[in-house]
Formats: C-alpha cells, sequence, structure tokens
C-alpha cells in the first residue's frame, strides 16, 4: 500500500514584522511552515531513490537523539534506510539515533522499541520480519512531531528533546506488548561489507517493570566505525502486567570478526524470573518484552534517554528535558525551541502578496541544516576535555562548500563550539575527521576537507575560544603526515579513515593546500608560500590535449613519469565513481571547473573568456550526461548535477567574467526545477542539509566562496527578508521590482552604489548591514567593477 503524507498546516499568517531583534518581533510559530517530508521520496513516486534519504521524526538542533521509526528495504537495489524513515517500507522499531540525509551504508538505528498486538508464532523477537508492520493511511511530520498508523491497528506517536524521546502508542482493544531489543540497528543491504555489527550490551528491569536501563555497543556501519556504547533508560506510564528478559544467538554475519552465522535465526530463551540479562562481546543478542493484560483499547506512554556516558546519565536527561507524561508538552517544547535557535532568526513577508511556496522552502530548509552534526557537549566518552565534543559530522566534503559558510553568520555560538570540537579531535585522535560518527573518523572523500572548514571560519574572522595555534597544527598534520593504511575493502591501498591516504603524491601534485595557505597567512606566514604553491598543483593533472565535446583540456590521470594516462580516458565518466576509480562522485568534466581559489587560471587553461563561457554554457544543456549518476542524481540528464555537491558554485562562475546575468538565470533555474515543496523536493541525498544549504544561498541572492571571504551577488527571491546574523547584528535584503522579474539592474550595498558582482564578509557580515537589489524582466550587463578574486593565482613552471 502507498502511503499518504499529512504535511503541516500551510494557511496565511497575517504579516510578520520585519525587526532587527527576532525575540522582540511580533512572534508566529514559523513551524507550520516546515515541510518535514521535503526530501522524503525520489523521482519515482512512492519510494526514496534518488531522494533526500532523509531523517523524519522527533529532534531539536543539532539535537544528540533523532527519534523516528526504522523501517524495511523494499528492494535492497535502491534502498535508503540511512534516515530510518523510507515511503516503502515496513517499521521493525522506533529508535533514538538517526542520521539525516546521507548516503552510503545505514548507520544507528539504535536503542530501539517496537510495539505489537501479538507475540503468538510465527513471531519470533530474534527476527523483525516476523513481526514487521506496514502502515496504513497518512503519515504526520512536523517540526518536534511524527505520527503513523501500524496495519496491526496501534497509532504511533512521537517527539524528542535534546538527549531524550517520547512515545505515545495507541493500542487498540486485545493484547499489548513493546519489544525492547538492544540488538536492534539499521541493516545493510546483504553481502555489505560496511554493515553494523551489535557487539554486546546489558538490559534490566527496574520498578517492577515499569523501567529499564542497559547499554548496547554497537561496530561497523557507514564509516567502518570502532565499537560505540549507548546507555539508555526508558520508563512506562502504566507498569506492565508481565517483564520478561530474553537472549538469543546472534547469527549475523560479523565482517573482521567471529562469524557466528549458522543458517538460520535462532529461536530466542526467555526468563520470566531474571531481571537482568548480559551479552559479551559478539556473543547473545539480547532485549526485553514487555505484556499488558488483555482489556479496552488504552494509551501506554514510554520516555527514553540516552547517554554515552552512563544509564544514570540517560534517566537524567528524561528528568531535565522531558519531565511530562503529555506528549504534546515536548512538542510545544521542541517547537519553542525551534522558533527562538532557528526560525525566528530570519522573517520575511507572510501577508496575501506573498509567495508562500518560497516561505516554506525558505523554513523547510533552515530545518533540515539543523538536523547534523550531533552536539555531544558533555557526552564525550573518549577523553577529559573542557572542550565542545560533536559528532556525525556526516561528512565535511559535503557541508564545506556552503553550508558551514552558513552557520558561520548564522549560528556563530553553535560553529565557535564546532570549530573547537574539531580541534580537539585532533588533538587526542590524532587527525581531523573528513566524516565523523559514532566517535569515530571516517571516511575520507577528496582529502581532508576539514582543512576547508577551519580555513573558512579563520579568513571570516571567527576567533573567540578557538586556539588557532592548534588549529593550524592540525591542518598541517593533514598536508605533511600520511595516515596509516586501513586496508578498508573499498579501497586497499591506502587509508580512508582521515588525513590524506596518498599524501605523497599530494605533496608532489598539490590540491586542499589552498586552505592551508590561508590560515598560515596569520599563524605562520614562513609556511604560507609553500602551500601556497602547492595548491597551484591540480595544474600539473590539467592536460590540454584531451578533447571532449569540442573541448579542449581537462583534469586528466597522470602516471609517475609524468606523462598522462590516455588509454581509454573519457572526461565524461567516472567509471564506478567510487574511491578507486578515476574521480569520486563527479566527472572530470565537472571537477575541471571546481578550482574557487584560481578561476583566473582557469579561464586561462580553458582558452580564453569566450571559451570558458561556451563550455560552461554547455554544462547546463540537457540529455548531455552519459555517466550513471545513481541516487545523487537520478533523473538529471546535464553534465552539471546540482545533486552532488561538487557543482555547487557552478553555475555562479559567470561572475568571473561580469555575466552575472547567466549566473541568476542558471542557478534559479536549477533551483525552480529540482528544489520544490513536495516529497521529491531536494535532486539527491540531502547529505545532512547541504542540498537545502545551497537553497538558502540562493534565496537570499548571495553565495559564499568557501575559504575566502567572499560572496558572489545572484538574485535574492523575497522582496524583503531580515536575518539575525553575527549573534546580534542585522542584515537587510531587499528586492525592488521582483514583482517583473529576477534579473538584477542595479545594487546597493548599505547605502552605497556597488559596481562589482561580489562583496566581501566584512561588508555586511560582521557588522551587519543592507543589501538592495533592483531587478527587472530583462537581462543587464550592470557590473563595472574587478571580477571576483582568485587568491591562489599561481603559475607553475611546468615542464
Amino acid at each position: 500500500m502507498r502511503l499518504r503524507f499529512m504535511l503541516p498546516s500551510t494557511g496565511i499568517a497575517g504579516l510578520l514584522l520585519l525587526h532587527p531583534n527576532p525575540t522582540t518581533a511580533t512572534q508566529t510559530d514559523l513551524s507550520q511552515y516546515v515541510n518535514a517530508l521535503m526530501g522524503s521520496e525520489g523521482p519515482e513516486p512512492g519510494t526514496g531513490f534518488g531522494g533526500g534519504d532523509i531523517f523524519v521524526g522527533g529532534a531539536l538542533p543539532f539535537g544528540v537523539a533523532k527519534v523516528g521509526i526504522d523501517s524495511t528495504a523494499a528492494n535492497w537495489s535502491t534502498a535508503v534506510l540511512n534516515g530510518g524513515w523510507t515511503p516503502d517500507g515496513n517499521v521493525t522499531g522506533i529508535s533514538m539515533m538517526h542520521e539525516s540525509g546521507t548516503g552510503g551504508s545505514p548507520k544507528y538505528g539504535l536503542i530501539s522499541q517496537m510495539p505489537l498486538t501479538s507475540v503468538d508464532t510465527p513471531v519470533n523477537v530474534l527476527d523483525n520480519l516476523t513481526y514487521s508492520q506496514p502502515r496504513v493511511g497518512s503519515d504526520t511530520a512536523k517540526v518536534g512531531y511524527y505520527k503513523t498508523n501500524l496495519q496491526n491497528g496501534i497509532t504511533v506517536e512521537l517527539s524528542a528533546s535534546r538527549h531524550a524521546g517520547i512515545m505515545e502508542y495507541s493500542f487498540p482493544e486485545g493484547e499489548k506488548h513493546v519489544l525492547i531489543d538492544v540488538s536492534h540497528y539499521l541493516p545493510g543491504s546483504p553481502g555489505d561489507a560496511n554493515g553494523q555489527i551489535f557487539a554486546g550490551g546489558e538490559i534490566q528491569i527496574e520498578a517492577n517493570g515499569k523501567a529499564y536501563s542497559g547499554y548496547g555497543t554497537y561496530a561497523g556501519g557507514w564509516n567502518n566505525g570502532a565499537p560505540f556504547t549507548v546507555y539508555f533508560y526508558g520508563e512506562f506510564s502504566t507498569p506492565p502486567d508481565k517483564s520478561q528478559t530474553f537472549s538469543g544467538v546472534n547469527t549475523d554475519p560479523m565482517p573482521r570478526y567471529q562469524n557466528l552465522a549458522n543458517g538460520g535465526i535462532s529461536e530466542p530463551t526467555f526468563k520470566n524470573t531474571s531481571k537482568k540479562v548480559t551479552s559479551g562481546p559478539m556473543n547473545n543478542r539480547i532485549g526485553l518484552l514487555l505484556s499488558w493484560n488483555d482489556g479496552p483499547a488504552s494509551h501506554i506512554t514510554s520516555r527514553v534517554g540516552i547517554s554515552s556516558i552512563s544509564t544514570d546519565r540517560a534517566r537524567s536527561y528524561i528528568q531535565k528535558e522531558i519531565p511530562s507524561w503529555k506528549l504534546n508538552d515536548t512538542v510545544a517544547s521542541a517547537v519553542k525551541e525551534w522558533n527562538t535557535d532557528v526560525f525566528n532568526k530570519i522573517q520575511v513577508p507572510l501577508d496575501d502578496s506573498a509567495n508562500m511556496t518560497h516561505v516554506r522552502l525558505l523554513y523547510s530548509s533552515l530545518y533540515f541544516i539543523h538536523l547534523m552534526p550531533s552536539d555531544r557537549t558533555g557526552e564525550n566518552p573518549l577523553w577529559d576535555s573542557e572542550e565542545p565534543y560533536w559528532d556525525d559530522f556526516y561528512t565535511m566534503w559535503d557541508i564545506f562548500r556552503c553550508t558551514v559558510s552558513f552557520y558561520h553568520i548564522f549560528q556563530p555560538e553553535y560553529y565557535e563550539s564546532m570549530i573547537r570540537g574539531l580541534i580537539d579531535i585532533w588533538k587526542h585522535a590524532g587527525f581531523l575527521p573528513d566524516g565523523r560518527s559514532g566517535n569515530w573518523n571516517g571516511l575520507v572523500q577528496g582529502g581532508s576537507d576539514a582543512d576547508n572548514v577551519l580555513a573558512d571560519a579563520y579568513v571570516k574572522g571567527m576567533r573567540g575560544a578557538i586556539n588557532w595555534t592548534e588549529g593550524y597544527a592540525a591542518m598541517k598534520k593533514d598536508a605533511e603526515v600520511t595516515p596509516y593504511n586501513t586496508f578498508d575493502p573499498t579501497d586497499m591501498t591506502a587509508s580512508t579513515k582521515e588525513g590524506r591516504g596518498a599524501l605523497d603524491d599530494w605533496k608532489e601534485l598539490g590540491l586542499n593546500d589552498f586552505a592551508v595557505s590561508q590560515v598560515a597567512a596569520g599563524e605562520m606566514p614562513g609556511d604560507q608560500e609553500k602551500y601556497l604553491n602547492r595548491s597551484a598543483g591540480w595544474q600539473n593533472i590539467w592536460n590540454p590535449d584531451v578533447r571532449s565535446l569540442d573541448f579542449t583540456g581537462f583534469m586528466a590521470p597522470r602516471f609517475s613519469n609524468g606523462s598522462f594516462n590516455d588509454s581509454g580516458y573519457d572526461p565524461l565518466v567516472c567509471y564506478g565513481c567510487e574511491w578507486q576509480d578515476y574521480t569520486y562522485e563527479a566527472i572530470p568534466w565537472e571537477y575541471s571547473f571546481v578550482i574557487p581559489h584560481d578561476v583566473k587560471t582557469l579561464i586561462e587553461f580553458m582558452g580564453g573568456e569566450k571559451t570558458f563561457e561556451s563550455r560552461l554554457d554547455l554544462m547546463f544543456k540537457p540529455n548531455m550526461s552519459v555517466q550513471n549518476l545513481g541516487a545523487n542524481g537520478a533523473a538529471i540528464t546535464t553534465l552539471i548535477n546540482i545533486g552532488n555537491e561538487p557543482d555547487f558554485a557552478t553555475p555562479y562562475l559567470y561572475n568571473y567574467i561580469n555575466k552575472q546575468a547567466k549566473s541568476v538565470n542558471q542557478s534559479r533555474s536549477l533551483a525552480n526545477q529540482y528544489f520544490k515543496d513536495t516529497a521529491y523536493g531536494i535532486p539527491g541525498n540531502s547529505d545532512a542539509g547541504a542540498m537545502n544549504s545551497w537553497l538558502l544561498w540562493q534565496m537570499l541572492g548571495i553565495y559564499p566562496i568557501v575559504t575566502q571571504p567572499v560572496y558572489l551577488l545572484s538574485s535574492p527571491w523575497f522582496p524583503d527578508l531580515n536575518m539575525t546574523i553575527n549573534g546580534n547584528k542585522t542584515l537587510r535584503i531587499s528586492a525592488s521590482g521582483l514583482e517583473n522579474g529576477y534579473y538584477v539592474q542595479s545594487v546597493k550595498i548599505n547605502g552605497k552604489q556597488w559596481g562589482k558582482n561580489w562583496f566581501e564578509h566584512d561588508d555586511v557580515m560582521t557588522n551587519g548591514g543592507t543589501i538592495e537589489f533592483d531587478l527587472g524582466a530583462d537581462a543587464k550587463a550592470w557590473e563595472t567593477g574587478d571580477v571576483p578574486p582568485s587568491p591562489g593565482h599561481v603559475q607553475l613552471n611546468k615542464e
């Protein structure tokens, strides 16, 4: 049965007063404009493949707990289980931890409950396929609230605080059971080398069955993570009539560990007289079955806290964060926090003339960029430190391009905390992460992208309590120390965990080191030239003789003897687009435009401005793509794939030849075509909200150039927008003439006529300011000033 989805109210509110301080403005519940299912489907209705793979459920901004359902894969070849929720899978549990918008193998789906109306044969509590439930009717998803109806007649409603969750089960008349399975997790596809593993745990009954506590230890998953432990404490509003612990042989294959697979799923052993059951490392699965006597329809509510430190800490989170047994109290608290911390910081007109689709896209995008990473300050189980602790950077190679730049101006306190947390990870774990989840660095893609995150914060003036001496040392280690080989099955040639596995080649060829040079300029000036020269190493893998689609010159593989590998090389394909292929997640045609620190040299290499422009035009021509784009670009036929992050800045490159009108046209066309207030609302995995942040910048009418204090001017979507930035300053963006068209006719910044199609961070992002756009229907060459800078412009003497 295909589900229908109940979206939040979209009624038009009255005019929200624009005011520089949102705490004193007329308050409107802006959460009503969030489509919490935006990105929940792909291009094929009723399926998730090619969609956002988003988390659907209860969460707070950057919260640890993300409470939602886990579901089965209707088809493993197109499975998207990472957020737990799928449009077409059956429910296997309601768990406390999830990622959002991520690709690859699943992670989390931990500390689960499952309400059941029968545990009779064929139900086997060790096999969730024997009791999984289809959903019927409409799923309802709003900020801080989720509801679904199971085929067995149970209605599930839930919400979450920062470290805890509340679930309300409305049972029909008859039996009532809740299964707590410590060994539950989101499964990977059959044969997946990165599947999760239950490594052991404990659960015990407390308060005469009304509560339970324990821990579970898990390993593997998306980032090949080491074992990590989650402690939990759960309690019920009504004590059960019967409580049974159970255990059973763990029959799942366990890569890289002992394999106990014995050809079938075992039957559980119930222990009616035991209040505790323990599983040793790589041993039995364990859990608890609670039962209430047959009776009339009734509600049973559960509150669960989680912690990386202890069960006592988990219990304290329930007491502090969810003191009420009323679900609506937690929902109201969540909505209030989302409004205060997030939505009220951007205000747009909401009168009868407002484009409410744009309003919903705005607030929905704000919502999804705040689901990850996870602020686990005070929850660091690995080392003692006074520094903040963050996890679930999933991943730096996605969020460095424009998400962190938004955090910088919009959430400066959170963002400073993230930067400090990243540096502290380097200090105690050895390397900055490129991706991190489950208290473990991994994986790596395209280098050490945390360098870009730190450099972006540094050049835009973020200081506070950040120790930039240590920050630079962390970046320099990425640039100089080769990490050990992890022998990951996805790539046996080097580390896929952290750092740069091919660093010896990097030192010769260069790449990420523009970011290092930017921080070196202030922290270690003697190093700046060295790393700036390295950042020009991309020129060494530019083959001027490669020809494709009547254009010449592309990034290309090169042998150690200096010759290019021309054997069958085609810049239109990346073959598998995985770790060991020529390029990862994008084709050479795309990557040949990704030189943000030296667009000047790139234009020269491509044959000058005229050729650069026509080549860039071709990127947007339909039906040119020949590469199978998979989930990150399903239904996209252009060479540019806005469903994946490498192309985020490409639509704006016309600014570098003073043809800003074409940047406006191309970027706006992509946004209108692929970003919608619907279930298929984004063109690929949201990647922890990275896709949504691209849309946010598009709607503001500006775009950040990462690792530079530079923003390109585009065209805003709202006639008037007030945004609280840098804590307590105001950026006001206005657009007169928007009703006539979106092409820029002229711009004023802080009341001054502006002739450049770009500006610097300190112009309006430090102390606030105004950007006034005059828009119209006709494209106009309004720029008269210099093109955006290329601070990495270095001419190499190539052999």
